[in-house]
């Protein structure tokens, strides 16, 4: 059997008192015991004990020991509790989303979609990691809850919420860059504000069923990666001519135009005509109220679409009677150079229009 002493330290004698220095190791049951008066004398390990109060660099040890330990199972949770928010995408579902940057709202109760808590979800649908830093705005300024990396199609839960809490999340900006070892095409930087209203989240069917997500969500698309990819010639130009050359500069202010809020790809936009997504309290409107509320925000975002050179707008109307459907059918005949169809039943049923907008030439 091993000794547990070492020459040098300090021991003590269980059999009598007083004790003594290990000076040296005469076989694994016994040791030369140094006593206070300079005799040595052979001593049985079994009669012997540490004196840790004489011997404080082996009691740091100790405790170095158990420090260590208690940081490693630390380091560990933290490293499982970060694998735990991540997770592939099912990005070869069949009806999976466009590639892009999506905010996902997934309740934890797929049955019971209005009640219980939610995780919000940022996903990365692209073949770029993705550096990003998620804010959300309280009072006239932004807080940051959460910033890091997510790998190519990967998602991150950024937090589970309970319902109470829902109205903290609904407005924000998600910020982030993209990059890969080796690529064709550099994507531009990531600056999507959001903006939500809370009786979007109960309603059940603004719940739908997420495609890389596999599980039924309040979805919005931040960005397409088409969109992020618009950037480029601009990009390549100035990487090319430098920025001190002298070619003629653009104006890099552009006011935005109203429908720009509902852009989901260069040219395109989705607007959502559901009375709980343009007003926050319905309360005391008639149906008659409604229905104006909804033509007017039709209007308004389709001439703001011809204006800025939109070429499709999706206009979500609902199922419903089919009113606001007749109505956006009948008033487009007021608008030339439009035609429409009905949108994508694989994305949104039967409950959306497809306007085109076609070249004014």
């Amino acid at each position: 059997m091993a000794t547990e002493f070492k020459i040098g330290d300090k021991v003590n004698f269980l059999s009598s008192v007083g004790g003594g220095i290990v000076k040296r190791i005469i076989d694994s049951k016994m040791v030369m015991v140094e006593v206070e008066d300079g005799f040595e004398i052979p001593c049985l390990i079994s009669d012997l004990v540490l004196d840790f109060r004489a011997q404080p660099s082996r009691q740091q040890q100790v405790v170095d020991n158990v420090q260590k330990e208690v940081q490693g199972q630390q380091l560990l949770a933290r490293e499982q509790e970060e694998a735990a928010r991540k997770g592939g995408l099912r990005r070869f579902a069949k009806e999976a989303e466009k590639e892009g940057v999506y905010l996902g709202f997934v309740p934890h109760e797929q049955q019971w979609l209005l009640t219980g808590a939610m995780d919000v979800v940022l996903v990365n649908h692209t073949p770029y990691e993705m550096l990003y830093v998620f804010n959300i705005k309280e009072a006239e300024k932004f807080v940051n809850v959460d910033y890091g990396q997510v790998d190519q199609y990967e998602k991150v839960v950024i937090e589970t919420i309970s319902r109470d809490d829902l109205e903290y999340w609904l407005n924000g900006i998600v910020q982030a860059v993209f990059t890969r070892e080796e690529s064709d095409n550099i994507l531009m930087p990531l600056n999507a504000p959001f903006s939500l209203r809370s009786g979007r989240f109960f309603k059940e069917g603004c719940y739908l069923l997420s495609g890389v997500l596999g599980e039924k969500a309040v979805m919005v698309c931040l960005s397409e990666m088409l969109a992020l990819k618009s950037g480029n010639d601009d990009f390549a130009k100035i990487m090319k001519e430098g920025v001190g050359s002298q070619a003629p500069k653009k104006d890099l202010v552009k006011t935005e135009a109203p429908i720009d809020k509902h852009r989901t790809a260069p040219g395109e936009a989705t607007v959502d005509l559901h009375i709980g997504e343009l007003v926050d309290n319905i309360l005391g409107l008639s149906s008659h109220d409604m229905f104006k509320i909804q033509m007017d925000y039709f209007k308004k975002m389709l001439e703001s679409a011809i204006v800025s050179e939109y070429t499709k707008v999706t206009f979500i109307h609902g199922v419903g009677n089919g009113i606001l459907k007749n109505a956006i059918i009948e008033a487009l005949k007021d608008y030339k150079n439009t035609e429409n169809r009905m949108a994508s039943i694989a994305k949104f049923g039967v409950g959306a229009i497809d306007v085109i907008i076609s070249d004014k030439k």
